[in-house]
């Protein structure tokens, strides 16, 4: 009965001492890459004129291109800036809606955009091996401020609300691709350069004014590597 007991005692000391080692080198093998706090890197796609002139967010796409930098909060958030450069063009020969003016009305113009962003995923991203349970490819939602500078006819400036959505993929370790949409709303009613073309006035922050939405894809180098023991939870 003695050498029973002590056999027991044996083999369960052996499982806890195997369960802890491979409990160890699942940890190290999950977290041997460094966790990354900054994204640096460049976008391009067509930004969409939406007015007056134009409600479909298809029709009329425009050129775009982008520079970005993102600040990881976390593997599920981040703060980005983004600075892009494109063009809004579009014309009355656009519309069925008659508007009071006689002539044709047509528009060309440049757009400088700058904006600051959150974004959220929807799970962590990651490859795996710097946070554990983070995936390659994951959705995510994004919400900011920014401001728009448009130019002539009536050029001038104009605060923007970007809200969007898309797709991250991590390429490799310290690589990043991104596709998303955004719509910037905006107060403004001038980016066509003409405003209130009925020659009504309309009360209301969004109500009768212009925006444009933002398609692009977008490559990020991961930069700044975080410290190991920063990627203990117990420090």
């Amino acid at each position: 009965m003695r050498r029973w007991y002590s056999t027991v005692g044996w083999t369960t000391r052996m499982v806890a001492i195997l369960f802890t080692i491979h409990y160890s080198l699942f940890t190290a093998s999950a977290q041997d890459e460094p966790e990354y706090r900054l994204e640096v890197g460049a976008g391009a796609g067509t930004v969409t004129y939406l007015g007056d002139y134009n409600g479909n967010i298809t029709k009329g796409m425009q050129p775009w291109g982008a520079v970005t930098a993102k600040y990881r909060m976390n593997p599920r958030m981040s703060l980005g800036l983004t600075v892009g450069y494109g063009k809004l063009k579009g014309s009355s020969d656009n519309v069925k809606t008659w508007y009071p003016q006689e002539e044709r009305y047509e528009f060309d113009k440049s757009l400088i955009d700058a904006g600051l962003r959150f974004e959220y995923n929807f799970w962590a991203f990651g490859t795996g091996r710097e946070y554990r349970g983070a995936k390659r490819l994951v959705p995510f939602i994004t919400l900011g401020l920014g401001v728009a500078h448009h130019g002539k006819p009536e050029s001038g400036m104009a605060i923007n609300l970007p809200l969007g959505a898309g797709l991250k993929w991590k390429v490799a370790e310290r690589l990043n691709l991104t596709a998303e949409w955004r719509m910037h709303f905006t107060p403004s009613d001038k980016l066509d350069g003409q405003q209130d073309p009925y020659g009504i006035e309309s009360s209301g922050l969004f109500k009768n004014c212009d925006g444009f939405s933002v398609l692009q894809v977008a490559l990020t180098y991961d930069l700044w590597a975080k410290c190991k023991t920063c990627n203990n939870d117990r420090y």
